[in-house]
């Protein structure tokens, strides 16, 4: 059974860490007040803005101060400052045995944090928050947190109430209701034959990229296929896809073969908005209504 960390209250302490690509320091201050705009009190890693060069600091660090967030009593949720790269060098490293003796609080982050997402599912059990991170552009512009991607975030980790996320494109009609999993496709695609491989059967598979050309999805799509990683999918939901000329056609080709319903166009995973999905707790595709809806609730199996 996937575990159902708690919602957080005004007041709560939460964590961020650094577990990929080097974070920008006015940035992470503007998280951190978006954060407490919300009510939060906020603590950060040890080594949230270390760097060394692509990384947020050394692998060794980057772990140690994940672990530490995740196991400290007082921490409710520990949040991603950004993506990039880096959170796959972790997974070897994390204390899990530790982790799973520490009460479930909430995770979020997006992107490179897919990594994060299918390793605490399969090592954890623990339902996980898959949204935009306090560090993005997203939530610290100029003009303040994006009103959309903001509002939607405040009722992930705030509210108990179903989270509906509208499509605009039905490529396989249908109804589904099954646990979500899925993430980032590149990170789907490079944990395959690792330990934290996408586990799908049963499940609705959310899968959004950025910046990809549309024979790089095909390949990684094909390896997913070949790896036996969409075997069983009850449904395919697809997110934002910024970057990623002409890929609908892709997409189409090598997911209707699965005979499951597809939806498209999701605000989910880079751009603007980016709304958030409850990965772990069952979720609802409805193509009538062309959405999906993660109803965060702690029936169904983990990922």
């Amino acid at each position: 059974m996937v575990a159902r960390p708690p919602l957080l209250r005004p007041g709560d302490l939460v964590a961020v860490v650094a577990p990929s690509g080097p974070v920008d320091p006015e940035r992470l201050e503007a998280g951190v007040r978006m954060l407490e705009g919300m009510g939060l009190r906020v603590t950060t890693g040890k080594h949230v803005l270390d760097r060394a060069g692509f990384l947020a600091g050394a692998d060794a660090d980057r772990a140690a101060d994940l672990r530490r967030a995740w196991c400290d009593p007082e921490v409710r949720a520990v949040v991603c400052a950004r993506g990039g790269y880096g959170a796959t060098r972790l997974l070897g490293l994390l204390d899990w045995e530790a982790m799973a003796r520490a009460e479930p609080k909430i995770l979020l982050g997006s992107s490179d944090i897919t990594a994060l997402h299918q390793a605490f599912a399969v090592r954890l059990g623990v339902a996980t928050c898959f949204g935009p991170m306090p560090a993005s552009v997203l939530l610290t512009g100029d003009g303040g947190p994006e009103p959309r991607s903001h509002e939607h975030l405040a009722a992930a980790l705030f509210r108990d109430r179903p989270l509906t996320v509208r499509g605009d494109t039905v490529l396989a009609p249908g109804r589904v209701v099954a646990p979500i999993t899925g993430g980032n496709l590149t990170l789907l695609a490079a944990l395959c034959g690792t330990p934290h491989a996408p586990r799908t059967g049963g499940r609705i598979v959310l899968i959004e990229d950025v910046n990809e050309a549309p024979y790089r999805v095909d390949r990684m799509l094909t390896q997913l296929v070949q790896a036996g990683a969409l075997d069983g999918a009850a449904g395919i939901a697809l997110g934002s896809w910024v970057g990623c000329h002409e890929v609908l056609p892709v997409l189409a080709e090598r997911l209707l073969p699965l005979g499951v319903p597809v939806l498209a166009g999701l605000p989910v995973g880079h751009g603007s908005p980016q709304l958030s999905v409850w990965l772990g707790g069952l979720g609802v595709i409805d193509t009538e209504s062309c959405s999906l809806t993660s109803l965060f609730c702690d029936e169904g199996p983990a990922m």
